[in-house]
C-alpha cells in the first residue's frame, strides 16, 4: 500500500483551526488560517504556490461549486424572507393573539414555550420576537426577566436545529454532505445527507432535553440555582432589569394579522415537500426502468414489481438543496405579494426588509463557505468532485486527512459496543461542547467538526469496507456534534443568541448567563450519560425516556418552589 503523502501533517490544519478558535474565539479567522496552513503543506512550503492554491484551488473552486451555490442562495433567500416576515408583523400578531389568554405564571411559561416551537424557522427571529413581545406579560405576572430570557434562549436554537425547514437545516445538511464526501473511496456505501439528518434526530439528546426541561420547569413549578432568587425578587416586584446597553432593539412594525406570516410559511413548506417528493421519485425511477429494459434484452419476463419506495427512501434520494432553494424563493415572493396586496408594506419597505434579512445571514454564509473549503481541502476528491482512480491522485492540493485518521483508528465490530470505538460519540460531544463554548457559535462548531466526524465515524464502524448507514455510533456521533454545538452555545457568554436573548428580554446579560447555566448543565450532564449509554449498546428509544425521567428527578431533588418562600434570601 502506498504511504500517505503527508502523514501527521494532514491533521495539522483541522487541529490548528480548532486550537485557534479556542484561543481567539474567532471562527472565520480560524478557518482561514487552517486553509492557509493546508495550502502551505500541499505546496511543499513554497509561499507563492500556496497563495495560488489558497485563493484559486480552494476558496474559489468551493464558491463556484453548483451544490454550494444552491446552499448559499437558499440561505440568502431565507434571510430575505425572514426579514420581510419580521417587517410585516404577522408573527408578532400571532404572539399577541395568545397573550390575553395568559392568566397564570404556569400558563405564561407554557404558552411562551409553545410559541418558541411555532417560530421554528430562525433562531434570531424567535429570540427577538418572543423576548420583545412577552416582556410586558412576564412583568404583569411578576415573572422574572431571567426566566423569560431562559425560555427564549432554550427554544430558539434547539427548535431551529430540529425543524425540517429553517435557516439551519440546509447548513446542517451541507456539513453532513461534506463529511460524506470525505468518506474513504474504498467504502462503497454513500448514505444520503437527508437520510442521516433524519435518522440522527433522536440522537440530538441535549437539543431534545433542553426543550423538555423548559416545559418540565413550567409544569412542576420548580427552579434551580440562581433562578430561584431571581424569581423571588420578581414576585416581590423587584425584578432584575437590563442596563441601557442591554435594551433590545425595538420592533417598529406593529402587529398585523397572523396570516401575514403563517401564509407564506405554509406556502413555502408545501413547495418544499412537493419538490422533495417529486425529486425523490424521479431519482429512484431510472433504476426501475433499467431493470425492465435489461430483462427485455435477455428475452426474460420482467421481474414482478416490488412495493414502491418508502417515504424515507424518497426523501433520502431527493436533492434537498434544490427543494429548499426554490421553496424559499416562492416563499419570499408569496410574503412580498401578500404584504403588498394587503397594504401592510410598500415596495421600498419590502426591499429594505429583504436587504436587512440578507445582512443577518451573512456571517452564516461566510462560515459555510470557509468550512466547506476546509472540508474539500482535507478530503480525497478532485477539484471538480471526481473520485480518485489511483491512491492519492490529488495530493497536489488535497491532504487526505480521513485516510490518515483511518490508519490510526481501530476497526469496529458489528455493534461497536464494549470496544474503544464506543467512546467516540462521547468524545465528539465533549469536543463540540468545548469548541462552541469557546467560540460562541453553533454554526462554526458544526462547520469545523462534522466534515471530519462523519468519515472518522464511518472508518471506525466499517468492516471490510462495508458499514451500516444507520449504525448507532455513526448517528450518535453526528447527533453529538449538532447537540454539543448548541449546549456550548447556551453556556457561552459570548454567544450571539445568548446575548440577543438577554437583550430582547430586557435582562442583564450576565444575570441571564448565570441563571441559565444550571439548567443547561443539568440537561448537558444527562445528555452525556445518554451518549455514553448509546455508545455501549443501549437503544435510543430506551435512553430518551430515561433521560427525561432524570430531568424530573433533578428538578424534584434540587428544585425549589418559588411560592414556598416566605422571603427573598440574601
Amino acid at each position: 500500500m502506498q504511504d500517505h503523502p503527508y502523514g501527521w501533517l494532514s491533521i495539522v490544519p483541522p487541529l490548528a483551526t480548532v486550537a485557534v478558535a479556542l484561543l481567539t474565539r474567532r471562527v472565520l479567522v480560524s478557518l482561514l488560517l487552517g486553509i492557509a496552513a493546508g495550502a502551505l503543506i500541499t505546496s511543499g512550503g513554497a509561499p507563492l504556490p500556496a497563495v495560488y492554491h489558497f485563493f484559486e484551488t480552494h476558496l474559489w473552486s468551493t464558491l463556484i461549486d453548483p451544490g454550494k451555490l444552491r446552499v448559499l442562495c437558499f440561505t440568502l433567500l431565507m434571510g430575505a424572507m425572514i426579514g420581510v416576515l419580521n417587517a410585516g408583523g404577522g408573527m408578532r400578531g400571532l404572539v399577541e393573539l395568545l397573550t390575553p389568554l395568559i392568566n397564570s405564571t404556569r400558563r405564561c411559561e407554557v404558552v411562551t414555550w409553545f410559541l418558541g416551537l411555532v417560530v421554528f424557522f430562525d433562531d434570531y427571529t424567535n429570540t427577538l420576537l418572543l423576548g420583545n413581545t412577552m416582556r410586558a406579560t412576564f412583568d404583569r405576572l411578576k415573572l422574572s426577566r431571567e426566566k423569560l430570557a431562559y425560555i427564549v434562549d432554550s427554544t430558539a436554537a434547539p427548535v431551529a436545529c430540529l425543524a425540517p425547514f429553517s435557516v439551519w437545516v440546509l447548513f446542517e445538511l451541507e456539513c453532513i454532505q461534506d463529511g460524506i464526501n470525505n468518506i474513504d473511496p474504498s467504502i462503497a456505501a454513500r448514505p444520503a445527507a437527508m437520510d442521516l439528518f433524519i435518522a440522527c434526530l433522536p440522537y440530538r439528546f441535549y437539543v431534545i432535553l433542553a426543550l423538555a426541561l423548559v416545559l418540565l420547569v413550567a409544569l412542576l413549578r420548580r427552579d434551580i440555582g440562581p433562578m430561584v432568587k431571581a424569581e423571588r425578587h420578581a414576585r416581590l416586584g423587584d425584578p432584575t432589569k437590563g442596563t441601557p446597553v442591554d435594551d433590545a432593539p425595538p420592533i417598529d412594525q406593529p402587529a398585523t394579522h397572523w396570516s401575514n406570516a403563517l401564509g407564506p410559511i405554509l406556502v413555502t413548506l408545501a413547495v418544499v415537500i412537493a419538490l422533495i417528493l417529486v425529486g425523490g421519485r424521479a431519482a429512484l425511477s431510472p433504476g426501475d426502468q433499467s431493470a425492465e429494459q435489461a430483462a427485455e434484452l435477455v428475452d426474460e419476463p420482467a421481474p414482478q414489481a416490488a412495493a414502491g419506495p418508502s417515504l424515507i427512501e424518497i426523501v433520502g434520494a431527493a436533492d434537498a438543496s434544490v427543494a429548499l432553494m426554490y421553496g424559499a424563493l416562492v416563499g419570499l415572493f408569496a410574503a412580498a405579494a401578500l404584504l403588498l396586496v394587503r397594504g401592510v408594506l410598500t415596495t421600498p419597505q419590502i426591499q429594505a426588509a429583504a436587504f436587512n434579512g440578507v445582512r443577518m445571514v451573512l456571517p452564516a454564509l461566510a462560515i459555510l463557505w470557509f468550512a466547506g473549503t476546509m472540508s474539500r481541502m482535507t478530503g480525497n476528491r478532485g477539484a471538480e468532485g471526481q473520485t480518485q482512480t489511483v491512491a492519492y491522485e490529488f495530493q497536489d492540493y488535497r491532504l487526505y486527512t480521513g485516510d490518515y485518521l483511518k490508519e490510526l483508528l481501530p476497526q469496529g465490530d458489528e455493534t461497536g459496543a464494549g470496544s474503544t470505538t464506543a467512546l467516540l460519540p462521547s468524545v465528539v460531544f465533549l469536543l463540540a461542547c468545548l469548541v462552541a463554548f469557546a467560540t460562541g457559535t453553533s454554526f462554526g462548531t458544526m462547520g469545523i467538526l462534522l466534515p471530519f466526524v462523519v468519515p472518522v465515524s464511518v472508518a471506525t464502524i466499517a468492516v471490510d469496507g462495508v458499514f451500516d448507514p444507520h449504525h448507532p455510533l455513526l448517528l450518535a456521533s453526528i447527533g453529538s456534534v449538532l447537540a454539543g454545538a448548541i449546549f456550548g452555545d447556551h453556556c457561552s457568554p459570548i454567544s450571539d443568541t445568548t446575548i440577543l436573548s438577554s437583550q430582547a428580554s430586557g435582562c442583564d446579560h450576565m444575570a441571564h448567563v448565570v441563571t441559565q447555566m444550571p439548567y443547561a448543565i443539568s440537561a448537558g450532564l444527562v445528555s452525556a450519560v445518554g451518549v455514553a449509554a448509546v455508545g455501549y449498546g443501549a437503544g435510543v428509544w430506551l435512553v430518551l425516556p430515561a433521560q427525561v425521567a432524570g430531568l424530573v428527578v433533578i428538578l424534584l431533588v434540587f428544585g425549589q418552589r418559588v411560592e414556598d418562600a416566605a422571603q427573598v434570601p440574601g
